[in-house]
């Protein structure tokens, strides 16, 4: 994103030539000038006002070069060890001007008044400078470093130098291009460079031999505090100057602004004749205290997220360069998601503990000095408050247990995702078999049993009762004491003081314990084995490639060997097969020659460079071209060749923007053949010396198989001069091979040539005749579709556009261009969904709030805005009675009726307490009535879109929707609701109170008000955008950690690790340049807003004072402590109010999908539907036309056609002529752009959509199973009998298989049915459709899923079992259809031919050319 400015001519030029020239010039004709000025005397000229000028302008010249001069030897040293024409360069302009202005003094002496010699040389050297300065110009225009370099103490201090970033997100939405650089201490590269070298000498520090278990265990607890140790040492200093800041607060604290100078003011108040000076300075003092505290308060947060932030890109970049050196059995112990998890959730945690690090130690402090000035104001009773807080905790900890319990709404809300996850995958099947209704309910009770346990959780508030207790004791202990106003306030300000530290305890102490565990993970994950650089040795040896001697590997250190006495030498430029059985060990082979596997003996050597081709092909998420070229620089004609030779070049005319086409996450976008071929493209544009090649052709097409071995590896290909080893299942490569290796369990049994091997009559002959036979057997079904998985974003998303093929012949690969039509759109869909969070503009968001607040329902907003008003009353009248009780006058020492003021106070306490209660129940109950609604009708809405919604809408999206934003809607908007109404009204009773006591405050707090509403807007506005830039920049560091993870052998072995660490560091830092400021964003709102507070104080206070002769000191009291927690509210009404902003998005987002299309309904009430229809099975069709979308091809054209009953039906065509399209009509999952489809004389476009799609019935291509019961998945209804169930499991040939199950029908399959085999999935569609036992059949058949004996099980299942049904069958495979009454062949979208089979074969068309292809006649 930051673009870097390169100048036309190079730095070394600039520097050089371009400096020297005018220089070498003026130096060179010198002498002959002042020879020819010597020669020639004019006489002598006076000094004039513009020589002297000249002199002078010319030695401030000079006098910067030396500047210069010494700024790079202090300041840019580590520059001068590469290049000392940085030092040079400046001293030696600065003597050229010394020179000139010698010349010109001459030129003066000698009479000389115009002198084209020096006009020359200025003109020159302004020419040549001309260039530099542009280059410099343009560098300070796309640089953007950040201003708090060069800000003054006070903007560091107040963070004013933040002000221009949050006025230009006001103005205008920001962009990436506008957040400023990163600070140079605060970038990968420095942060990392410094640290990597500590890390290594802490690692060598630890127990070097860990034999032991018992080592084990002590290495892994020391490894967590070692890294502790390593970021103390680098961050340490830095965090100790924020913890000096903090430290300052201490005594600010203690001495507490609040009480010790409210104490002093209404000690001021209660005197008669104090001088009005004193109470001024009171009042002063306590405004500079105030200020002086919340100034350190947020420098030190300051520091601490600096810290925080810092951590992060270490502990990233550790991560990430551990994971490219960590060694396959380290690499087992963790899965990619746990490492991604170690850099997102564990980073998070150090940070978290940095901040409240503090806290740990000073929170105790702070409640030991709060209760010692408690004892002090109230003697013994002090001790009630002391117990209520000791109290308060065990209960507040055992109501936070309880809640935590209650966590349990956690798992219900997991076990809907993955359900919501499952359904999406699934949804086409839902659709086919008309089951939306079942999953509907299912995932509704998941939601009810969440929201329930959130309801009890949300009731589970405590109430605080500290302060009834401690007056209530003070006054009953002792007739003699006497509350008076000083006691009081003051006494409530220390509470109120407490309440912090204690609210801040027990978070700084979980947060802690958090920590620990993050870093003992992390240190285990950085203290993991690596590879030894040792495994391969890289000798240049002479006539060998690859040479093993004797190498015996595993993939551990314990493990059993996977390869054993291996001896093997690869001569130079020759070409060695490596063949085997499954799991004998050939990939093994090859990563022992990349150094992958643990050496146990014995020695491997490798001649130059090494190019891999794993055996699964790994992709980046980046463009083809990228891909290919690997980080090398792009040679045009060499770059053709290879695409070329890879065959890769018609693919490339498919995808929608040739070789720049990006290619989504793991490949999606691109088939499995085409994969492995854009991975063998990256190695041989390599032009590597050794290329190891794992089985690169076992995912293409045999004739694309064998255009490449021809073009590529064979011995005319490219490659043909290099070293190649190449693992291959493919027999009719042997025969061009130098040399074979057979592999038996990791043993080299025989090795030779071809020939060699085939006479010897060994393991290999027994191989070769194996494969051959099933090389035959498959060729018949091979070449009727040549397949090959070509094209398709995911699997859902496309299929109806590829309408439900991903069996391509790529002969035919011009059709496929009408299968991209669709991917412009997508690419278009998913670029606009990546930056998922956009700028909302204010009149959208007041709509959000009303759809909000509507949702939850007016009875019962009323109720809530009027329990708050009424807590807020209660609050008042108690804080208002406490004055006025303090201001009773003393008789004979005690206070008269302080039984019945006890009593009151303890009523209108209790009131409070009640109203309290009541409005965080009222929103809770009224949050979870709007997020029931809200989810209600997002889950409807999308239920009911149509195929093509699925298709367009990445289900990640729709994920979110029912994941983040559903959550941010149940717990995030009411707990921000609760908090901003709550402090509101909190802040109008402190307006009301000051204005009591002060009506003339008003004048103060109105213009404050308005500054505050000011201040807030900016802030607002920016801090949503800052966040959306920092979630945006944040998933590509994941998505970049997750390619390497998985990628890591690859780029090891093509050495690319620098490379790809530059990129981790570009991505951390361009997240972290999101980050800073928005964290900055947060101190600049909290120190002016805290301002503007200490402003209300100062007011309140002075005011005070100047009415002292009318008030009364209750009042003031009051007033004082009340407006001493205006800051406090201020900045938390802030930032609730940003977070609501920020979650009520998410309301609009639920909401989109509200106005989408629909399909039409699913059953139409009162339709007079027959229960039996379909009683006989006829189908036609007139004039049948059909579009994916409109605007797009029609798929179907004019069919007209009508299919008797019990008539089996083959439908055959190439791809893309329209066979799944007939399926999907008839299942009305597109609707007929024109015609009709009747079945048994209804017109089946006025009936409802379930009722059509629950008579008929599909056996679909893939076999789609949710996670649940087998039962489940027979039968989501419940409508049918165990028996029925099992006999239809008997017909599929599965009652074996399920009776020998632990659970029998209750066995629960896992997502996707991973736990049973995909021929069994296949049996289970049958097995349903079996159950359901319709008059039509509709089958689309699977293509590469069964082997050839399910298949034929199927087959005679379907003849027997479905004999007086109407059988349509999409058929891939013609033996199956050639028995079949009738054959239609369908091209481009209309029927070509249809007859019976025999008939069509004897007619010699397109039917009989497919059968000779299929080499059936």
């Amino acid at each position: 994103a930051r673009r870097l400015y390169k100048p036309d001519l190079t730095e070394c030029f600039q520097n050089t030539v371009l400096v020297w020239f005018p220089c070498v010039y003026l130096w060179l004709l010198a002498p002959f000038y002042a020879l020819k000025l010597y020669c020639h005397d004019c006489g002598c000229i006076r000094i004039s006002t513009l020589c002297t000028a000249k002199t002078v302008l010319g030695f401030l010249l000079a006098s910067f070069g030396f500047v210069e001069f010494f700024y790079i030897l202090l300041e840019r040293s580590h520059e001068i060890q590469n290049h000392m024409v940085f030092l040079l360069s400046p001293i030696i302009r600065s003597l050229t001007v010394v020179l000139a202005i010698c010349i010109i003094q001459l030129e003066r002496i000698r009479g000389c008044r115009s002198s084209v010699f020096l006009f020359l040389f200025w003109v020159l050297a302004v020419v040549c400078s001309l260039v530099p300065l542009r280059a410099k110009i343009q560098l300070a225009m796309y640089e953007n470093p950040c201003p708090v370099k060069d800000a003054s103490f006070l903007s560091k201090m107040l963070f004013w130098w933040f002000t221009g970033l949050v006025v230009k997100g006001y103005r205008t939405p920001l962009e990436a291009g506008d957040l400023w650089n990163l600070r140079e201490e605060d970038t990968s590269d420095k942060i990392i460079s410094d640290l990597e070298e500590e890390w290594t000498t802490e690692c060598a520090k630890l127990l070097p031999d860990q034999a032991q278990i018992l080592r084990k265990l002590q290495k892994e607890q020391s490894s967590g505090f070692c890294l502790l140790r390593t970021l103390a040492r680098n961050f340490g200093p830095y965090f100790l100057t924020g913890t000096m800041k903090y430290c300052m607060i201490l005594p600010c604290s203690l001495f507490h602004p609040y009480p010790l100078s409210n104490s002093l003011l209404l000690g001021f108040m209660n005197e008669e004749d104090a001088p009005l000076w004193k109470g001024y300075f009171y009042a002063t003092l306590m405004f500079l205290l105030s200020c002086l505290q919340s100034l350190f308060n947020h420098q030190y947060m300051y520091t601490c997220f600096t810290v925080g932030m810092r951590v992060k890109t270490a502990v990233m970049g550790l991560v990430y360069r551990k994971s490219l050196v960590i060694n396959s059995a380290s690499r087992r112990t963790c899965t990619v998601g746990e490492i991604v998890n170690l850099v997102s959730a564990d980073t998070q945690k150090l940070m978290d503990f940095v901040v409240y690090f503090n806290a740990v130690w000073l929170a105790p402090i702070e409640i030991a000095l709060c209760l010692f000035f408690l004892w002090q104001h109230l003697g013994p009773s002090a001790l009630a408050g002391i117990a209520t807080v000791i109290l308060i905790f065990p209960l507040n900890g055992f109501i936070a247990k309880k809640r935590s319990k209650l966590q349990v709404q956690m798992k219900f809300m997991d076990g809907r995702i993955k359900l919501m996850n499952e359904i999406l995958n699934g949804i086409k099947i839902l659709k086919f078999y008309a089951w939306e209704k079942a999953f509907l309910e299912q995932v509704l009770g998941y939601r009810e049993k969440e929201l329930k346990a959130l309801k009890k959780s949300q009731i589970l508030y405590s109430i605080s009762i500290i302060a009834f207790a401690m007056f209530g004791v003070y006054v009953l202990i002792d007739d003699k004491n006497v509350l008076d106003a000083q006691k009081v306030f003051v006494s409530m300000a220390l509470i109120n003081i407490l309440k912090t530290p204690l609210s801040q305890l027990p978070f700084a102490m979980s947060t802690t314990m958090q920590a620990i565990v993050s870093l003992k993970r992390l240190g285990k994950y950085l203290c993991s084995e690596e590879l030894k650089d040792d495994n391969v040795a890289k000798a240049p040896l002479n006539g060998e490639g690859v040479l093993i001697d004797n190498g015996t590997f595993s993939w551990t250190k314990e493990g059993p060997p996977c390869l054993k006495r291996i001896n093997v030498c690869v001569p130079q430029g020759s070409l060695v097969a490596v063949v085997g059985h499954v799991g004998s060990g050939k990939s093994s082979l090859l990563s022992a020659m990349l150094g992958e596997t643990e050496k146990r003996s014995g020695s491997v050597s490798i001649k130059g460079s090494v190019a891999y081709v794993p055996q699964q092909a790994w992709i980046q998420n980046a463009t083809v071209q990228d891909n290919v070229m690997f980080g090398r620089e792009k040679q045009k004609t060499w770059y053709q060749r290879v695409l070329d030779a890879c065959a890769l070049l018609p693919d490339l005319e498919i995808l929608p923007a040739g070789d720049s086409t990006e290619i989504g996450e793991k490949g999606l976008n691109l088939s499995g053949g085409q994969k492995q071929r854009v991975s063998l493209a990256r190695a041989v544009y390599r032009k590597a010396d050794v290329y190891l090649l794992d089985d690169p052709l076992s995912a293409v097409d045999a004739h694309v198989g064998q255009h490449i071995f021809d073009k590529v590896i064979g011995p005319k290909g490219v490659l043909r001069d290099k070293t190649r080893v190449l693992v291959t299942h493919g027999m009719s490569f042997l025969p061009q091979a130098d040399l074979i290796l057979v592999l038996v369990d990791g043993e080299i049994t025989e090795s030779g040539s071809y020939q060699e091997l085939l006479s010897r009559q060994g393991a290999f002959a027994d191989f070769i005749r194996m494969f051959a036979s099933n090389d035959r057997k498959e060729s018949v079904t091979e070449t009727a579709a040549q397949r090959e998985v070509i094209i398709a974003i995911d699997e859902q998303t496309v299929a109806s556009h590829q309408q439900a093929i991903h069996h391509v012949n790529e002969h035919f690969v011009p059709l496929l261009q009408v299968f991209f039509l669709p991917f412009h759109i997508l690419t278009g869909v998913c670029q606009f969904l990546a930056t998922d969070c956009l700028f909302v503009l204010p009149q959208v968001r007041l709509e959000m709030y009303m759809e909000y607040f509507k949702t939850i329902g007016m009875a019962f907003i009323i109720p809530i805005v009027f329990l708050y008003a009424f807590q807020q009353g209660a609050s008042l009248a108690y804080n208002y009675w406490l004055s006025l009780w303090a201001d009773e006058p003393i008789v004979n020492g005690t206070q008269v009726d302080t039984d019945m003021k006890l009593a009151v106070y303890g009523a209108l306490g209790f009131a409070q307490g009640i109203a309290i209660f009541g409005t965080t129940v009222a929103i809770s109950v009224g949050g979870i009535i709007a997020s029931r609604h809200l989810h209600m009708d997002l889950l409807k809405n999308v239920l009911h879109s149509p195929m093509s919604f699925f298709e367009t809408t990445p289900s990640g999206n729709l994920l979110n929707r029912f994941a983040k934003e559903i959550d941010a809607i149940d717990c995030m908007i009411p707990d921000g609701l609760k908090m901003m109404l709550g402090y509101l009204f909190k802040l109008m009773e402190v307006c009301i109170i000051v204005m009591l006591a002060t009506p003339f405050a008003a004048v103060v707090i109105l213009p404050l008000a308005i500054l505050y509403a000011f201040v807030q807007s900016f802030y607002v506005a920016t801090s949503c955008q800052l966040r959306r830039l920092e979630s945006v920049s944040r998933s590509p560091i994941y998505t970049h950690f997750n390619e390497t993870v998985q990628g890591a052998s690859v780029i090891r072995a093509f050495g690319e690790q620098h490379r790809f660490i530059v990129q981790a560091n570009k991505r951390v830092d361009f997240n972290q340049t999101s980050y800073f400021p928005r964290f900055v964003a947060t101190r600049w709102l909290a120190v002016n807003l805290e301002f503007v507070g200490n402003g209300v104080v100062l007011a309140a206070a002075i005011l005070s004072v100047m009415g002292k002769d009318t008030l009364s000191p209750g009042i003031v009291g009051l007033a004082v402590s009340h407006s001493l927690q205006v800051t406090g509210i201020l900045s938390w009404i802030v930032r609730s109010w940003t977070d609501v902003e920020n979650n009520i998005v998410s309301v609009e987002r639920v909401k989109e999908y509200a106005d989408t299309a629909k399909e039409a309904v699913w059953t139409v009430e009162g339709s007079s539907l027959p229960l039996a229809w379909p009683q006989t099975g006829t189908i036609e069709f007139q004039d049948y036309g059909l579009q994916y979308r409109k605007g797009l091809d029609w798929a179907l054209k004019g069919i007209t056609l009508k299919i008797q009953e019990r008539e089996k039906v083959g439908i055959v065509g190439r791809t893309g002529a329209g066979k799944s399209s007939l399926a999907l009509g008839i299942f009305r999952i597109l609707e007929a752009a024109k015609g009709e489809i009747y079945i048994d004389g209804v017109n089946i476009a006025e009936i409802g959509l379930h009722d059509l799609r629950s008579r008929i019935t599909i056996i679909p291509q893939d076999p789609v199973l949710f996670s649940g019961s087998l039962r489940m998945n027979l039968d989501p209804f419940d409508t049918y009998t165990d028996e029925e169930i099992w006999s239809s499991l008997e017909l599929a040939h599965l009652k074996n298989f399920v009776s020998n199950l632990p659970d029998k029908l209750n066995y629960e399959c896992s997502e996707g049915g991973e736990n049973l085999s995909l021929g069994q999935r296949q049996l289970v569609c049958l097995a349903r459709a079996l159950l359901r036992k319709t008059k039509i059949l509709v089958l689309d058949e699977a293509t590469a899923a069964v082997d050839l004996e399910t298949d034929t099980l199927i087959q005679s299942t379907i003849r027997q079992q479905f004999e007086d049904c109407t059988v349509l069958t999409i058929a891939h495979r013609l033996n199956t259809i050639m028995d079949y009454t009738r054959v239609i062949v369908m091209d481009k979208g209309h029927i070509s031919e249809m007859d019976s089979p025999t008939n069509l074969i004897s007619n010699r068309g397109q039917f009989y050319r497919m059968c000779r292809e299929a080499g059936l006649v």
